[in-house]
């Protein structure tokens, strides 16, 4: 069943200390990724069903040979200098475009058939980094993170020109 996303409380700045953890903004549309006996269903953050509108999504979290889980993430379409462009992203869905649409995990909710969400995320990130293999490519990658260091974080991200940082603590679970 679908799970209520949980969403981000925007601040002026980037909190500090060694219990945070800092990833990157994307400029896409967040979706859950469910995968449950080599089927795949992708939900928006309101719970729609998406699955029609992201293939290479699916063809993508299917090769994972994944039995069951839950994955948190972005869907994005990332311009020439590597930026996500909700822009580009709308415009390759209205057209049904092949443009590559990648989506970013950063967060397990369920692996499986066991509830992770109840875990740290450190936890939970520990599970779904080795999900997702190594790499850069394909379509389905790993949202990384840098754990403390949230000026310095949010300092680059403004030098990159990235939409922004999305701050987490590192000890809680997650809460939709």
């Amino acid at each position: 069943a679908f799970i209520a996303p949980c969403l981000a409380k925007l601040v002026d700045t980037a909190p500090e200390g060694p219990n945070w953890v800092h990833e990157i903004k994307f400029d896409g549309y967040r979706l859950q990724a469910h995968v449950e006996a080599g089927k795949v269903r992708l939900y928006t953050r309101s719970g729609l069903d998406w699955t029609t509108r992201f293939p290479t999504i699916v063809k993508g979290v299917k090769a994972l040979s994944i039995g069951s889980a839950v994955l948190d993430g972005e869907a994005v379409v990332e311009t020439d200098d590597g930026l996500s462009s909700f822009a580009s992203l709308v415009a390759t869905l209205k057209a049904y475009a092949t443009a590559p649409i990648i989506f970013y995990a950063f967060d397990l909710l369920r692996f499986d058939g066991e509830e992770v969400s109840k875990l740290p995320l450190e936890k939970r990130k520990a599970l779904l980094k080795p999900l997702l293999g190594k790499g850069r490519k394909g379509p389905i990658r790993y949202s990384d993170h840098v754990k403390g260091k949230g000026r310095a974080m949010q300092e680059k991200a403004c030098a990159l020109g990235v939409e922004g940082i999305v701050s987490k603590r590192i000890d809680l679970p997650y809460r939709g």
